[in-house]
């Protein structure tokens, strides 16, 4: 009877590591996918970061204008676009943009 009773407890014994460690391995795979996930988050964030923080200020794009373009653009006046719109080969032009004039 005791060799039974301790057949019965190995026999549990390792049928409960065995659920044990499959079920640590799908944890730590969980872990292992977030960690990676949030690793590439945080990169595409960091470049994200460096484009608003430096290569998008005004006075780098001003520095970048005149170091690579040489004055080939030219201020307008954003009051004067117009955009074209097409319906049913109807051709219509209107103000891009529609000022206010508070009189």
């Amino acid at each position: 009877m005791r060799k039974l009773v301790l057949l019965i407890s190995i026999l549990f014994l390792v049928i409960f590591t065995t659920i044990t460690k499959n079920s640590t391995k799908k944890i730590e795979k969980e872990i292992y996918n977030s960690k990676e996930n949030l690793r590439f988050l945080k990169d595409k964030y960091k470049m994200t970061l460096l484009d608003f923080n430096y290569l998008s200020s005004p006075q780098n794009l001003l520095e970048y204008e005149s170091k690579y373009f040489e004055k080939e653009f030219n201020e307008i006046d954003i009051t004067n676009l117009k955009k074209i719109i097409i319906i049913e080969n109807n051709i219509k032009i209107e103000e891009f943009v529609k000022v206010k004039i508070n009189e």
